[in-house]
């Protein structure tokens, strides 16, 4: 279990990378005397990149081992670090996130794979509850972390946090030494494809733009028809042919499409009504994102003791309540809605935890770089979807009516009406997802 405990580390310090830079946009934007549409490129640069190198990973992962891959994304990693903090111009920022984000995906894509071929199928759940609660103390450290440095210095120092994760390379390339890699060719004008496809996609996502869809759309066809009349493709359309995975994966996406929107929503919320500065919000919420972290771990031996199935009722349950109590005291005093967030993000760790390792059981041999790479990928987009539907509905729609008992005006109304969506929606995948668990009695799911 050591090798769990120093990908949570190198977890820590990816996710806090992604999350530190929402918190310097202001200042950048100001420095390089950028628009709103510019600056937002370094993040959305880093979304693309990451999304794509998670599944990208995943594939070299089956040919080569992981150690090396682990040590060429971190040094890539720390190179993009570097850039970053020296840039003099706006495009060396740019291409420092690029090349951090392209050595940083090695880490989600390992958070999934490394868990499946290093530890036993019945502590397989404590291990991605430890990889979990990395990832949910580095969202919660990141703005945090962030304010402070922005606060005292330049923003660049924020690059530098990240050479940290140096000081991982020498663990991973001692503990990771029974990796049994394959002969496969690797499919580069199929991976040129997969990546086009999906940066035309978040791009369509992210900008809203109908003209982007439809081009995404014709590139998912020709990758389709790729994929099933080329040798050895990049992603093996044989995957999905596993109906337990394709399924289960459906209903993760699901879960996930807004479950994944709270860290952006709930700092709207907390500036539109509450007029709280980003360094309190981000005091807001990170007890309740560190608590989540050490239940993380709680999560993971549930799992393993009593079953997937059984964590995802309670981590349902959780989120369920929290949106619940949200829309009704969405005007509150924001100490109530600090306190209903140790909940919900419990319940948002818990399941993924319970849904990565349900994922993962419907995985074998060749098909589990790949397919774990492709779970943390589609993980990102439904993110990326429910942030865009998020930003339009905050953008444009202000609620003359309320869908809870209480009566709320203006914006209160709007957060108010969301956060009852949220828990329909909720409950439509409790509902879907254990229904299917039933009718398909797959015991690799529920176990």
């Amino acid at each position: 279990m050591k090798i769990i405990y120093i990908l949570a580390l190198a977890m820590i310090i990816s996710v806090m990378n992604s999350t530190m830079f929402n918190v310097a946009l202001p200042s950048i934007r100001q420095d390089f005397d950028l628009s709103s549409s510019q600056v937002s490129w370094v993040v959305t640069s880093y979304i693309i990149i990451y999304a794509i190198g998670s599944v990208t990973y995943g594939k070299l992962a089956d040919k080569y081992r992981l150690k090396n891959l682990l040590t060429i994304g971190i040094c890539l990693f720390a190179i993009g670090s570097i850039v970053g903090f020296v840039a003099s111009d706006y495009w060396m920022v740019i291409a420092g996130r690029i090349l951090q984000s392209a050595g940083a995906s090695v880490i989600p894509a390992s958070s999934m794979i490394i868990p499946i071929r290093y530890i036993a199928a019945e502590k397989r759940g404590r291990a991605l509850g430890i990889t979990s609660s990395g990832m949910a103390l580095g969202t919660a450290m990141g703005p945090i972390i962030a304010g402070m440095i922005t606060s005292f210095a330049d923003w660049r120092y924020l690059f530098a946090i990240s050479l940290l994760s140096l000081v991982t390379i020498p663990f991973f390339r001692k503990y990771l030494n029974q990796d049994q890699v394959r002969p496969l060719k690797i499919d580069i004008w199929g991976g040129i494809l997969l990546a086009t496809t999906v940066t035309l996609l978040l791009l369509a996502i992210t900008n809203v733009s109908l003209i982007l869809a439809m081009i995404t759309i014709v590139m998912i066809v020709v990758f389709v028809i790729y994929i099933r009349n080329v040798d050895q493709p990049f992603l093996d359309p044989a995957i999905f042919r596993n109906s337990t995975y394709t399924m289960t994966m459906i209903i993760a996406c699901l879960a996930l499409i807004f479950n994944l929107c709270v860290p952006y929503l709930i700092p709207q919320m907390l500036s539109s009504i509450h007029q709280l500065s980003s360094f309190k919000i981000g005091m807001i919420m990170f007890p309740g994102a560190l608590i989540a972290a050490i239940f993380g771990i709680v999560g993971g031996r549930i799992a393993d003791s009593k079953g997937n199935t059984f964590l995802l009722r309670i981590a349902f349950v959780l989120q369920l309540i929290t949106y619940a109590i949200l829309a009704i005291f969405t005007d509150r005093t924001y100490w109530l809605i600090m306190g209903v967030l140790v909940i919900g993000n419990t319940g948002l760790t818990f399941a993924q935890v319970g849904l990565a390792n349900t994922v993962s059981r419907t995985l074998a041999g060749a098909q589990v770089g790949v397919g774990m790479g492709l779970y943390m990928m589609l993980s990102f987009i439904s993110g990326a979807i429910g942030t865009t539907i998020l930003g339009l509905i905050l953008d444009r729609v202000q609620s003359p009516w309320s869908l809870n008992s209480l009566w709320y005006t203006g914006e209160a109304n709007t957060f108010s009406n969301i956060f009852v969506v949220f828990a329909i929606w909720i409950a439509i995948i409790l509902t879907v997802f254990f229904r299917y668990l039933k009718a398909d009695n797959h015991s690799t799911l529920s176990k």
